[in-house]
């Protein structure tokens, strides 16, 4: 009974040291998580671009032959705005397609049939609106109910504008002008004869 008695106490004492000692090297064999570098904080610029996709539409998406003809009418170019904003409208590689940047924000737009005469071009699912009229364009936000840009003028619009000012378009509201003529008016007719 003796060797029983002490064969369960030398089991207990070598399991307790093989337990303590699976223990403390458990963590040394996990392998050590390796620390991870701080992430640098994305530029502006990055953060729009990568915010930004500068897909075109669905390639299913097809814009009708009176939309492509609205789209060659398009002032491209960088255009100057109110209170020193300019937004620049690149024309993409997909007829009918443009990139319109004003600042942070950038959106891929197609032509929209107007009935007022003005083109129009729409991201629709960004809710932006660029609205092009003879004298000036603005770009709006629909969902926000906002103007982004306001009094934007290509050099075309200028002098368009500077043709309004100097010949003002007729105000349908108002009475038609009278024509003028160069002809003197008739002289009064010479008194009659009296009767005798």
């Amino acid at each position: 009974m003796k060797k029983v008695v002490i064969a369960s106490i030398l089991a207990a004492a070598f399991g307790a040291t093989g337990l303590a000692q699976a223990q403390q090297s458990a963590p040394a064999t996990k392998p050590a998580a390796k620390a991870k570098a701080p992430a640098k904080p994305a530029t502006r610029r990055e953060a729009v671009e990568l915010s930004t996709p500068l897909e075109e539409n669905d390639p299913s998406d097809k814009l009708t032959p009176a939309e492509l003809e609205i789209a060659q009418r398009v002032y491209t170019g960088e255009i100057k705005c109110e209170l020193g904003a300019h937004v620049k409208v690149t024309p993409r590689r997909r007829a009918g397609y443009f990139l319109v940047s004003h600042g942070i924000n950038r959106f891929v737009m197609h032509p929209v049939e107007s009935k007022t005469g003005a083109i129009r071009l729409e991201d629709p699912a960004r809710g932006a609106l660029w609205l092009q009229l003879g004298n000036k364009s603005m770009l709006m936000n629909q969902k926000e109910g906002k103007r982004l840009a306001d009094e934007c003028q290509s050099p075309e619009q200028l002098k368009f504008a500077e043709e309004m000012k100097t010949r003002p378009p007729i105000n349908l509201l108002e009475p038609a002008p009278t024509p003028t003529t160069s002809q003197q008016p008739a002289a009064p007719a010479a008194p009659a004869a009296p009767k005798t």
